[in-house]
């Protein structure tokens, strides 16, 4: 994906590096000194991220260097578009004016403060969101229940720091949760991704137990194997060191969870994507043994399973992730809006409910802003 960003930008940049300098530069100095000065950053730049993003040799930095492209590319790019806004001004008003350029100035350099703070602070900006859900179906032993869910730990890319994830197991403890949910994406590549980190995720407490089932990362996808037999050595590894750790993995099966007299499913189904991403996931197969228990919550990793499947069932609940968020919000608006209808927080039909969380990690480069990384507290009431 970062390959296509990347040539997606390329000439939106080469773009603004010309108009910029024949409209700016060239004005102060037409020297060839001036026009190498001011094109070789962008050349060097280039020459890096075709290094950086297509020889598989160059991945330690990759994710900074993402970063930096993208803010001094956007940067420039929108610099670009404000002050283009400037020429047709000119000519209808019969005068020069700078009103967008000078808007295209702040525009390109709070781009830069946003990644800037994304890159150095917003991606460990651990947030919890208190949220409650009421349905008539909820039984009453179940009224202030609480939940915690979590999502997308990724854990591969917390190898550096493992006090991250302390912070946020402490912060899931703090929340006296009577059960946690984790919606998928464990790892990103590789089941032993965990080594060093199982002691430190085994530590999730809840009063009924830690819940969890897969993303599409887990099914190790995303990287070269070299035979079938060790790709799928990898996903056993994976689903041993879930029981391991104490978490109960649900693979298109349900559990029910009891409180007195009372009791509400909880149902679990492999990743449920759209292309390119896997389904593997088997709704009605997952629900046998449900039918008579009035209040079912599910567990599910994309959220776009909701619209094409599971409002067409009597589930009250979901729960997903995946969608990052894409690791940028301002507000209610983000990126991710363009990819899926919901795409973060509560969304309703009906009596039903899916709630999306934004993740913890980051995937492609190390930043978040707006869409801070997210520990949930789903609090059920019973509807009178």
């Amino acid at each position: 994906m970062i390959q296509k960003i990347y040539l997606g930008i390329l000439p939106f940049l080469i773009a603004s590096d010309i108009y910029i300098y024949r409209q700016f530069i060239r004005k102060f100095s037409k020297k060839t000194f001036t026009a190498i000065a001011w094109f070789l950053p962008s050349i060097l730049i280039l020459l890096i991220g075709f290094l950086y993003f297509f020889a598989e040799t160059l991945n330690e930095y990759r994710g900074e260097f993402t970063i930096l492209f993208l803010a001094f590319t956007l940067a420039k790019v929108i610099f670009f578009g404000f002050s283009l806004i400037d020429l047709p001004l000119c000519y209808f008003l019969k005068k020069k004016t700078y009103l967008f350029t000078a808007l295209g100035v702040a525009a390109g350099i709070s781009t830069i403060g946003i990644f800037a703070y994304g890159h150095i602070y917003g991606k460990e900006q651990f947030t919890v969101n208190n949220i409650e859900f009421s349905s008539p179906n909820l039984p009453n032993s179940f009224d202030e229940y609480r939940i915690v869910q979590i999502s997308d730990i990724h854990i591969g890319n917390w190898r550096y720091n493992p006090d991250a994830i302390k912070t946020v197991v402490n912060m899931v403890n703090e929340q006296n949760p009577d059960a946690v949910m984790i919606t998928g994406d464990l790892i990103h590549n590789r089941a032993d991704e965990l080594d060093g980190f199982e002691d430190i995720l085994s530590g999730i407490a809840a009063k009924d137990g830690v819940f969890s089932v897969l993303g599409n990362h887990d099914y190790g996808l995303y990287r070269r194997w070299p035979n079938k037999d060790e790709k799928e050595a990898n996903f056993k590894d994976l689903i041993r060191r879930q029981g391991a750790m104490g978490w109960q993995l649900l693979i298109n099966e349900n559990t029910f969870i009891h409180k007195g007299n009372d009791s509400i499913a909880l149902i679990g189904v492999e990743n449920d994507g759209q292309p390119p991403f896997p389904s593997y996931g088997d709704l009605p197969l997952a629900m046998k043994g449900t039918e008579n228990t009035p209040f079912k919550i599910l567990l599910s990793h994309d959220p776009s399973h909701w619209r094409r499947e599971v409002l067409d069932t009597d589930i009250d609940l979901m729960l997903a992730g995946h969608t990052h968020g894409t690791q940028l919000a301002i507000g209610p608006l983000s990126p991710a809006a363009a990819l899926y209808k919901e795409w973060g927080g509560m969304y309703s039909e009906g009596k039903q409910a899916l709630y999306v969380n934004v993740g913890i990690a980051h995937v492609l480069f190390p930043f978040r802003f707006g869409a801070w990384p997210e520990i949930t507290v789903i609090t059920l009431k019973k509807e009178k």
